[in-house]
């Protein structure tokens, strides 16, 4: 049976490598962007539809 220092060492440079695919975190402008172009999208679409 591998001790719990071998299962660590095997597993430590996986994890570092995992990547979702989502954005860095360096995008803050892009992600203000998207929302805030969200929200706009959601509110005429509510106004169109006289759901407000």
């Amino acid at each position: 049976m591998p001790t719990h220092a071998a299962t660590v060492a095997a597993t430590a440079p996986a994890a570092s490598r995992a990547r979702t695919g989502g954005p860095r975190d360096d995008s803050r402008l892009l992600e203000h962007l998207a929302g805030w172009t969200l929200v706009v999208a959601l509110a005429m679409l509510l106004t169109q539809t006289g759901l407000v």
